[in-house]
């Protein structure tokens, strides 16, 4: 059926590419009719939506604008953006050079107190020096007490070491007590005069430790401070750190910071002239003892020598009587390898003769017959036998000789190895131990 027109109404554009804002258009499209116009069944149903050419024109004129629109923007953006970073670059730098300029204050301050604590510290260890170099001789008086008892103790111990019958209570083992007892009597004495030296060094070195570990603080600030007074923008060693900026809640203010200094310098000046008052007390008593203890050293070295001969002399008569017991014991081993030795070489005899007897055993019939032949074989294994018996028994009895003559030995060796054992006891150890024994000068306390 022929229809006049078709009313068709324009679809929207995507909304990715909006192209104007015109309303919609009702276009009317008439049926072709035309001369060189197609008809039929193949155009039944036919319908098209093609824009306007005003509309194209609208398009384009709507993409020139926006893009001029977005380069504008972009322009006064990139304007905005120099002036900006000129701006922020020039507050940066003079915000950098007044912090370095307070860091470099902050340096001298910090400077100064670092001298006043190291003078002080300097002084306070002299002051404590000179009385150390008297307390030094009392340490020394007693420190070398300390030799001559140890001395005297591994004498005494030592000897314990030494194996009966020789661990007997000699004339040497009696100055030993002696001498352990008047040493302990010199080292009661020291002691007392020490302790009020000991305290007062005490509190010095206390003080000078507090001096010390400010000093060090200021030190580490000073290293840090003048590390971030070089910090710069080409510098490498710099990265982000968001959370620096906070304040920690134990700060000090610059107050509290040079008051802690003061009062530390103060303190230390205090102790420094009481450990004055204490260095005129100490010089009396350092002399009295060298000599007493010098004195019975000698005592003690003189018993010792005594001692030392005596054991000698039986320690060479006891090694006479055992050279001669290992000459015969040495005899006595080559009998016993020559009595095995026969008794080996009488083996293959035996062997022969009752190899002999086995196979003449294998005669048949009537040539298994007694001859003399047969007759000798068997006296031959019987006196084979019997000298391997007596050269066994023989044997046995060269043994049990050289086993006594090695009973002998050992007891003579031990002997002897009591007699060495107590010489090096009292002669390597306990003298040559004497010999570290302190001077008199060293006992005094000047050494």
């Amino acid at each position: 059926m022929p229809q006049s027109g078709i009313l068709v109404t324009q679809e929207p554009a995507p909304q990715s590419v909006q192209v104007c804002d015109l309303p919609p258009k009702v276009y009317e499209i008439e049926r072709n009719t035309g001369p060189y116009s197609s008809s039929g069944l193949a155009t039944a149903g036919f319908r098209t939506a093609k824009y306007l050419t005003e509309e194209w024109y609208q398009n384009n004129y709507t993409r020139y604008h926006e893009a001029f629109a977005d380069r504008d923007h972009s322009e006064r953006n990139r304007h905005e953006s120099k002036q900006l970073a000129a701006e922020t670059e020039a507050l940066s730098q003079r915000t950098q050079q007044d912090s370095t300029k307070k860091v470099g204050e902050r340096l001298q301050d910090i400077h100064f107190w670092k001298s006043e604590l190291q003078r002080e510290i300097e002084d306070l260890e002299t002051e404590t020096d000179l009385l150390i170099g008297l307390k030094l001789r009392l340490e020394r008086a007693l420190d070398a007490t300390e030799v001559p008892f140890s001395i005297a103790t591994d004498n005494l111990q030592c000897r314990e070491r030494r194996q009966p019958p020789d661990l007997v209570r000699d004339v040497v083992e009696m100055e030993l007590l002696k001498e352990t007892e008047l040493i302990r009597n010199i080292q009661e004495l020291l002691k007392r005069t020490l302790m009020q030296t000991v305290n007062q060094i005490r509190l010095n070195r206390d003080h000078k430790e507090i001096c010390e570990m400010d000093w060090s603080d200021k030190v580490e600030t000073y290293n840090i401070d003048e590390m971030c007074a070089r910090y710069n923008n080409q510098s490498t060693n710099i990265q982000f750190h968001p959370h620096s900026s906070k304040f920690e809640d134990s700060v000090s203010t610059p107050e509290t910071w040079a008051k802690f200094s003061h009062d530390t310098i103060y303190r230390a000046e205090r102790e420094k002239m009481a450990s004055v008052n204490l260095r005129l007390l100490i010089n009396n008593i350092l002399n009295d003892t060298a000599e007493d203890l010098r004195l019975q050293c000698d005592n003690v070295n003189l018993a010792f020598a005594k001692r030392c001969d005596e054991m000698e002399d039986a320690k060479h008569k006891l090694q006479y009587h055992l050279n001669k017991t290992l000459r015969e014991i040495s005899d006595q081993e080559n009998n016993i390898a020559s009595l095995k030795q026969a008794i080996k070489d009488k083996e293959t005899p035996l062997k022969v003769a009752q190899t002999r007897l086995y196979q003449r055993a294998q005669r048949p019939n009537v040539d298994l017959c007694r001859d003399a032949a047969q007759f000798r074989l068997t006296s031959e294994v019987e006196e084979l036998n019997m000298s391997i018996q007596a050269l066994k028994q023989k044997l046995l009895e060269s043994e049990q000789a050289l086993r006594n003559l090695e009973d002998t030995r050992m007891t003579l060796e031990k002997e002897i190895s009591i007699k060495a054992n107590s010489l090096f006891i009292d002669r390597e150890k306990c003298m040559a131990h004497r010999s570290r024994y302190p001077t008199t000068l060293r006992l005094a306390g000047y050494q």
